[in-house]
Protein backbone atom coordinates (compact mmCIF):
# COMPACT_ATOMS: atom_id res chain seq x y z
CA UNK A 1 0.00 0.00 0.00
CA UNK A 2 1.00 3.70 -0.81
CA UNK A 3 0.01 5.82 1.86
CA UNK A 4 -0.15 9.06 0.10
CA UNK A 5 -1.05 11.08 3.77
CA UNK A 6 0.44 10.57 7.20
CA UNK A 7 -0.31 13.47 9.46
CA UNK A 8 1.37 13.33 12.00
CA UNK A 9 -0.11 12.34 15.32
CA UNK A 10 -3.87 11.81 13.60
CA UNK A 11 -3.87 8.61 14.97
CA UNK A 12 -3.09 9.74 18.10
CA UNK A 13 -6.22 12.55 17.72
CA UNK A 14 -8.33 10.25 17.12
CA UNK A 15 -7.58 7.85 19.73
CA UNK A 16 -7.82 10.90 22.15
CA UNK A 17 -10.74 11.86 20.82
CA UNK A 18 -12.80 8.28 21.62
CA UNK A 19 -10.93 7.65 25.25
CA UNK A 20 -12.19 11.42 25.83
CA UNK A 21 -15.56 10.66 24.15
CA UNK A 22 -15.81 7.12 26.61
CA UNK A 23 -14.39 8.58 29.85
CA UNK A 24 -17.11 11.81 29.66
CA UNK A 25 -19.89 9.23 28.82
CA UNK A 26 -20.66 7.14 31.87
CA UNK A 27 -24.17 7.55 31.01
CA UNK A 28 -23.89 5.74 27.78
CA UNK A 29 -24.97 8.89 25.41
CA UNK A 30 -26.73 10.16 28.07
CA UNK A 31 -26.38 13.62 30.10
CA UNK A 32 -28.09 14.32 33.38
CA UNK A 33 -28.80 17.71 35.03
CA UNK A 34 -30.13 16.96 38.81
CA UNK A 35 -30.23 13.35 38.37
CA UNK A 36 -32.29 13.32 35.55
CA UNK A 37 -31.24 11.88 31.76
CA UNK A 38 -31.84 13.17 28.43
CA UNK A 39 -30.98 11.14 25.29
CA UNK A 40 -28.99 12.56 22.78
CA UNK A 41 -29.77 13.67 19.51
CA UNK A 42 -27.11 13.90 16.93
CA UNK A 43 -28.06 15.30 13.64
CA UNK A 44 -26.15 14.85 10.59
CA UNK A 45 -26.88 17.88 7.89
CA UNK A 46 -24.74 16.55 4.01
CA UNK A 47 -25.31 17.94 0.79
CA UNK A 48 -26.23 15.17 -1.97
CA UNK A 49 -27.38 11.91 0.47
CA UNK A 50 -27.40 9.23 -2.38
CA UNK A 51 -23.63 10.43 -2.89
CA UNK A 52 -21.64 6.45 -1.89
CA UNK A 53 -19.72 9.13 0.38
CA UNK A 54 -21.95 9.98 2.45
CA UNK A 55 -23.81 6.43 2.86
CA UNK A 56 -20.86 5.35 3.84
CA UNK A 57 -20.36 8.02 6.40
CA UNK A 58 -24.10 7.23 7.00
CA UNK A 59 -22.53 3.67 8.48
CA UNK A 60 -20.07 5.19 10.83
CA UNK A 61 -22.87 7.50 12.62
CA UNK A 62 -24.99 4.65 12.57
CA UNK A 63 -22.69 2.74 14.45
CA UNK A 64 -21.25 5.21 16.53
CA UNK A 65 -24.63 6.60 17.31
CA UNK A 66 -25.50 3.39 18.84
CA UNK A 67 -22.77 2.84 20.87
CA UNK A 68 -23.10 5.83 22.42
CA UNK A 69 -26.70 5.22 22.88
CA UNK A 70 -27.99 8.56 20.83
CA UNK A 71 -30.25 9.28 17.92
CA UNK A 72 -29.28 9.97 15.00
CA UNK A 73 -30.65 12.19 12.72
CA UNK A 74 -29.69 12.15 9.24
CA UNK A 75 -30.44 14.96 6.61
CA UNK A 76 -29.73 15.63 3.35
CA UNK A 77 -31.25 16.67 -0.01
CA UNK A 78 -31.44 12.93 -2.07
CA UNK A 79 -28.91 14.30 -5.18
CA UNK A 80 -28.10 17.59 -5.52
CA UNK A 81 -25.37 19.77 -4.11
CA UNK A 82 -26.36 22.87 -3.34
CA UNK A 83 -26.68 25.91 -0.69
CA UNK A 84 -29.84 26.44 -1.86
CA UNK A 85 -31.02 22.83 -1.01
CA UNK A 86 -29.15 22.43 1.93
CA UNK A 87 -30.13 25.93 3.62
CA UNK A 88 -33.41 25.00 4.47
CA UNK A 89 -32.78 21.22 5.38
CA UNK A 90 -30.58 22.51 7.94
CA UNK A 91 -33.23 25.35 9.08
CA UNK A 92 -35.91 22.04 9.59
CA UNK A 93 -32.85 19.55 11.81
CA UNK A 94 -32.26 22.71 13.99
CA UNK A 95 -35.97 23.71 14.21
CA UNK A 96 -35.99 20.11 16.07
CA UNK A 97 -33.60 21.21 18.40
CA UNK A 98 -31.09 18.55 18.30
CA UNK A 99 -28.12 18.14 20.91
CA UNK A 100 -25.64 18.73 18.62
CA UNK A 101 -25.58 19.00 14.97
CA UNK A 102 -22.83 17.96 12.56
CA UNK A 103 -22.98 19.78 9.58
CA UNK A 104 -21.40 19.05 5.98
CA UNK A 105 -21.72 22.45 4.37
CA UNK A 106 -21.82 22.81 0.51
CA UNK A 107 -20.73 26.30 0.70
CA UNK A 108 -18.10 27.77 3.61
CA UNK A 109 -19.58 31.79 3.33
CA UNK A 110 -23.67 31.10 2.72
CA UNK A 111 -23.77 28.01 5.41
CA UNK A 112 -21.82 30.38 7.68
CA UNK A 113 -25.27 31.62 8.88
CA UNK A 114 -26.24 28.09 9.47
CA UNK A 115 -23.48 27.92 12.24
CA UNK A 116 -24.14 31.73 13.75
CA UNK A 117 -27.99 30.21 14.36
CA UNK A 118 -27.43 26.98 15.58
CA UNK A 119 -25.09 28.71 18.62
CA UNK A 120 -27.77 31.15 19.43
CA UNK A 121 -30.28 28.49 20.14
CA UNK A 122 -27.24 26.45 21.92
CA UNK A 123 -26.86 24.23 19.98
CA UNK A 124 -22.73 22.76 19.32
CA UNK A 125 -21.83 22.25 15.54
CA UNK A 126 -19.01 20.17 14.25
CA UNK A 127 -17.86 20.60 10.73
CA UNK A 128 -17.27 17.11 8.85
CA UNK A 129 -15.63 16.89 5.40
CA UNK A 130 -16.19 20.67 4.64
CA UNK A 131 -16.06 23.81 6.58
CA UNK A 132 -17.47 27.06 6.57
CA UNK A 133 -15.32 30.27 6.07
CA UNK A 134 -15.06 31.32 9.97
CA UNK A 135 -14.54 28.25 12.58
CA UNK A 136 -14.40 30.37 15.50
CA UNK A 137 -17.91 28.80 16.22
CA UNK A 138 -17.44 25.42 15.15
CA UNK A 139 -16.37 22.94 17.99
CA UNK A 140 -14.04 20.75 15.65
CA UNK A 141 -13.39 20.24 11.92
CA UNK A 142 -12.76 16.94 10.85
CA UNK A 143 -11.10 16.08 7.20
CA UNK A 144 -9.27 14.25 5.04
CA UNK A 145 -5.76 15.81 3.65
CA UNK A 146 -7.31 17.41 0.79
CA UNK A 147 -4.49 19.89 -0.61
CA UNK A 148 -2.14 16.49 -0.40
CA UNK A 149 -5.12 14.49 -1.80
CA UNK A 150 -4.51 16.72 -5.09
CA UNK A 151 -0.98 16.63 -5.24
CA UNK A 152 -1.22 12.93 -4.93
CA UNK A 153 -3.69 13.09 -8.18
CA UNK A 154 -0.94 15.55 -9.69
CA UNK A 155 1.75 12.72 -8.96
CA UNK A 156 -0.53 9.34 -10.20
CA UNK A 157 -1.68 11.74 -13.25
CA UNK A 158 2.29 12.59 -14.22
CA UNK A 159 2.99 8.57 -13.94
CA UNK A 160 0.00 7.77 -16.09
CA UNK A 161 0.66 9.84 -18.93
CA UNK A 162 3.94 9.01 -18.96
CA UNK A 163 5.25 12.70 -18.23
CA UNK A 164 8.52 13.85 -19.79
CA UNK A 165 10.02 17.16 -19.38
CA UNK A 166 10.16 19.44 -22.38
CA UNK A 167 6.77 17.42 -23.75
CA UNK A 168 2.78 19.72 -23.80
CA UNK A 169 0.05 17.82 -22.16
CA UNK A 170 -3.65 18.68 -21.72
CA UNK A 171 -5.48 17.86 -18.86
CA UNK A 172 -9.00 18.76 -17.35
CA UNK A 173 -10.34 18.83 -13.57
CA UNK A 174 -13.86 18.00 -13.52
CA UNK A 175 -15.24 19.35 -9.95
CA UNK A 176 -18.86 19.10 -7.84
CA UNK A 177 -19.32 22.95 -6.81
CA UNK A 178 -16.62 25.89 -7.38
CA UNK A 179 -16.27 26.81 -3.57
CA UNK A 180 -17.02 23.59 -1.71
CA UNK A 181 -13.62 23.31 0.38
CA UNK A 182 -12.74 19.71 -0.01
CA UNK A 183 -13.00 20.81 -4.50
CA UNK A 184 -10.88 23.98 -3.64
CA UNK A 185 -8.43 22.34 -1.83
CA UNK A 186 -7.58 19.22 -4.00
CA UNK A 187 -7.45 21.32 -7.14
CA UNK A 188 -4.93 23.78 -5.25
CA UNK A 189 -3.07 20.90 -4.61
CA UNK A 190 -3.30 19.74 -7.89
CA UNK A 191 -2.09 22.92 -9.32
CA UNK A 192 0.72 23.81 -6.70
CA UNK A 193 1.89 20.18 -7.44
CA UNK A 194 1.51 20.51 -11.83
CA UNK A 195 3.60 23.98 -11.81
CA UNK A 196 6.51 22.66 -9.17
CA UNK A 197 7.01 18.99 -10.81
CA UNK A 198 5.09 18.71 -14.20
CA UNK A 199 5.17 22.61 -15.88
CA UNK A 200 4.59 20.79 -19.49
CA UNK A 201 1.17 19.66 -18.03
CA UNK A 202 -1.61 22.31 -18.71
CA UNK A 203 -4.66 22.15 -16.30
CA UNK A 204 -6.88 23.54 -19.47
CA UNK A 205 -9.99 23.47 -18.75
CA UNK A 206 -12.58 22.80 -15.05
CA UNK A 207 -16.42 22.39 -15.34
CA UNK A 208 -18.50 21.43 -12.29
CA UNK A 209 -21.22 18.96 -11.89
CA UNK A 210 -23.18 19.71 -8.20
CA UNK A 211 -23.02 16.30 -7.76
CA UNK A 212 -24.55 14.85 -10.68
CA UNK A 213 -22.77 12.06 -12.14
CA UNK A 214 -25.08 12.51 -15.56
CA UNK A 215 -24.04 16.23 -15.74
CA UNK A 216 -20.15 15.01 -15.05
CA UNK A 217 -20.58 12.69 -18.31
CA UNK A 218 -22.03 15.19 -20.40
CA UNK A 219 -19.20 17.48 -19.26
CA UNK A 220 -16.37 15.30 -20.35
CA UNK A 221 -18.01 14.27 -23.82
CA UNK A 222 -17.75 17.69 -24.54
CA UNK A 223 -13.94 17.79 -23.48
CA UNK A 224 -13.42 14.81 -25.47
CA UNK A 225 -14.66 16.86 -28.38
CA UNK A 226 -13.31 20.28 -27.45
CA UNK A 227 -9.47 18.88 -26.38
CA UNK A 228 -8.84 16.05 -28.98
CA UNK A 229 -5.18 15.20 -27.44
CA UNK A 230 -6.41 14.88 -23.92
CA UNK A 231 -4.12 13.62 -21.97
CA UNK A 232 -6.02 12.98 -18.55
CA UNK A 233 -8.78 13.50 -16.30
CA UNK A 234 -8.60 14.65 -12.47
CA UNK A 235 -12.12 13.50 -11.05
CA UNK A 236 -12.05 15.68 -8.05
CA UNK A 237 -14.82 13.50 -5.84
CA UNK A 238 -16.51 10.65 -6.26
CA UNK A 239 -19.52 11.39 -8.28
CA UNK A 240 -17.26 13.12 -10.86
CA UNK A 241 -15.36 9.73 -10.92
CA UNK A 242 -18.40 7.78 -11.91
CA UNK A 243 -19.48 10.40 -15.06
CA UNK A 244 -16.04 10.29 -15.97
CA UNK A 245 -15.85 6.81 -16.01
CA UNK A 246 -18.53 6.02 -18.37
CA UNK A 247 -18.24 8.97 -20.84
CA UNK A 248 -14.43 7.47 -21.37
CA UNK A 249 -16.07 4.05 -21.47
CA UNK A 250 -18.88 5.11 -23.98
CA UNK A 251 -16.39 6.82 -26.48
CA UNK A 252 -14.09 3.74 -26.20
CA UNK A 253 -10.91 5.57 -24.46
CA UNK A 254 -10.32 3.20 -21.56
CA UNK A 255 -6.46 3.34 -21.02
CA UNK A 256 -6.30 5.93 -23.58
CA UNK A 257 -7.18 9.23 -21.66
CA UNK A 258 -5.41 8.81 -18.28
CA UNK A 259 -8.17 8.78 -15.33
CA UNK A 260 -7.26 9.69 -11.94
CA UNK A 261 -10.49 9.76 -9.13
CA UNK A 262 -11.42 10.72 -5.97
CA UNK A 263 -13.78 8.40 -3.47
CA UNK A 264 -13.62 4.32 -3.51
CA UNK A 265 -17.08 3.58 -4.41
CA UNK A 266 -17.58 -0.09 -4.69
CA UNK A 267 -18.09 0.43 -8.76
CA UNK A 268 -15.14 2.60 -9.56
CA UNK A 269 -13.20 0.33 -7.48
CA UNK A 270 -14.24 -2.52 -9.61
CA UNK A 271 -13.07 -0.21 -12.62
CA UNK A 272 -9.72 0.00 -11.32
CA UNK A 273 -8.70 -3.75 -12.40
CA UNK A 274 -10.23 -3.22 -15.67
CA UNK A 275 -8.15 -0.28 -16.55
CA UNK A 276 -10.78 2.51 -16.89
CA UNK A 277 -9.33 4.08 -13.54
CA UNK A 278 -5.65 5.03 -13.27
CA UNK A 279 -6.26 5.83 -9.43
CA UNK A 280 -8.20 6.61 -6.92
CA UNK A 281 -7.54 8.43 -3.92
CA UNK A 282 -9.72 6.84 -0.98
CA UNK A 283 -11.32 8.44 2.03
CA UNK A 284 -12.38 7.36 5.22
CA UNK A 285 -16.12 9.11 5.39
CA UNK A 286 -16.89 6.02 8.72
CA UNK A 287 -14.70 6.90 10.42
CA UNK A 288 -14.94 10.86 9.82
CA UNK A 289 -18.55 10.62 11.12
CA UNK A 290 -17.37 8.24 14.25
CA UNK A 291 -15.03 10.87 15.18
CA UNK A 292 -17.88 13.67 15.17
CA UNK A 293 -20.39 11.72 16.82
CA UNK A 294 -17.75 11.42 19.94
CA UNK A 295 -16.46 15.00 19.26
CA UNK A 296 -20.24 15.72 20.07
CA UNK A 297 -21.00 13.76 23.43
CA UNK A 298 -17.56 14.40 24.14
CA UNK A 299 -18.74 18.43 24.22
CA UNK A 300 -22.07 18.00 25.95
CA UNK A 301 -21.18 16.14 28.42
CA UNK A 302 -17.83 18.58 29.41
CA UNK A 303 -19.30 21.91 28.20
CA UNK A 304 -16.27 22.80 26.93
CA UNK A 305 -13.78 22.61 23.70
CA UNK A 306 -11.04 21.43 26.52
CA UNK A 307 -9.03 18.36 25.27
CA UNK A 308 -11.07 18.42 22.05
CA UNK A 309 -8.78 18.78 18.56
CA UNK A 310 -9.93 21.75 16.73
CA UNK A 311 -8.60 20.59 13.20
CA UNK A 312 -7.89 16.70 12.71
CA UNK A 313 -7.36 15.48 9.34
CA UNK A 314 -7.04 11.95 8.40
CA UNK A 315 -4.88 10.37 5.74
CA UNK A 316 -6.05 9.28 2.72
CA UNK A 317 -4.69 6.33 1.06
CA UNK A 318 -4.04 5.63 -3.07
CA UNK A 319 -5.93 2.60 -4.46
CA UNK A 320 -3.89 1.87 -7.86
CA UNK A 321 -3.52 -2.15 -9.85
CA UNK A 322 -0.91 -2.53 -6.98
CA UNK A 323 -2.99 -2.49 -4.45
CA UNK A 324 -3.78 -5.96 -3.12
CA UNK A 325 -7.33 -7.35 -3.04
CA UNK A 326 -7.20 -7.59 0.87
CA UNK A 327 -6.61 -3.67 0.84
CA UNK A 328 -8.51 -2.68 -2.03
CA UNK A 329 -11.77 -4.43 0.04
CA UNK A 330 -10.66 -2.63 3.04
CA UNK A 331 -10.67 1.09 1.30
CA UNK A 332 -13.73 0.57 -0.47
CA UNK A 333 -16.55 2.76 1.11
CA UNK A 334 -19.51 0.84 3.12
CA UNK A 335 -22.76 0.92 2.16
Amino acid sequence: MNRIVKTAGVFGVATTLLLGAAACSSTSGTTGTSGASKTLTIAFVMGAEADPFFKAMKVGAEAETAVKKAKLVWQGDPSVYSPATQIPIVDQVLAQKPSCLVLIPTDPKALQASVTKAKAAGIPVVNVDTHVENLSDVVSFITGDNKQGGEAAADAMAKAINYTDGTKYQVVAGLTSATATTNVDRLEGFKSQLASKYPGIDLVDTAYSQSQAATANSNVSNWLTKYPNLSGIFAIDGTNATGAASALQAKGLTGKVALIGYDAYQTNVDLIGKGVFTALIAQDPAEEARQAVDTCVRYIETKSKSGITAAVTLPNILLDKSTSAADLKKYTYVQ
